[in-house]
């Protein structure tokens, strides 16, 4: 796995076993359609090996903040991160509803959120779910859901309307932004 572009360009990252990374195509793609990210925040749920996270740091936002509770996913983004010598980094060893808590409770705000959870039925749906209840994206921020295209995620919510969706065979991408 290889950063696309940016400052951390051709860097190949470790990446842990047994996860489903999101593919180079896709994580184009996700830039493709954020345009400049540069002096934004970023927050990634369900980091995997942090790649999506570690693209937007290469592309110059300012902040990133990873969330992942799988031991051998969160050893990995350590060395990604110690092998980027990346500043501005956090990284939260938490299952991801308990870190959106944690997050609301120290007042953390972000401007994309990019969530990509297991392929388990209903569980991006879930998660925007449970982003209703804590007020963590900026005001003029958006959520990016990748799940299967079997999950149909809806395409309003009291704190969310779904902008765009872009389709990369079996993986699809859900844009939100958040209700003014």
């Amino acid at each position: 796995m290889r950063i696309t572009t940016g400052k951390y360009r051709n860097r190949k990252l470790f990446m842990p076993r047994g996860i489903r990374p999101t593919q180079d195509k896709v994580r184009k793609a996700i830039f493709d359609i954020l345009g400049d990210v540069e002096g934004l925040s970023f927050l990634e749920l369900y980091a995997g090996s942090g790649a999506v996270g570690f693209e937007a740091l290469s592309r110059g936002v300012v902040e990133l903040t990873m969330v992942e509770c799988n031991h051998n996913s969160v050893l990995t983004i350590k060395k990604n991160i110690a092998l980027l010598k990346a500043p501005g980094c956090n990284l939260y060893y938490l299952d991801v509803e308990k870190a959106i808590k944690l997050l609301a409770r120290d007042k953390k705000s972000f401007d994309i959120i990019f969530l990509d959870p297991p392929y388990h039925e209903g569980m991006a749906k879930k998660i925007l779910q449970t982003l209703e209840g804590y007020d963590i994206l900026s005001p003029n921020g958006l959520i990016i859901a990748q799940h299967p295209k079997t999950e149909l995620l809806p395409e309003s919510s009291p704190n969310f309307s779904l902008i765009k969706e872009a389709k990369y065979g079996d993986t699809w991408l859900s844009i939100f932004s958040k209700k003014k």
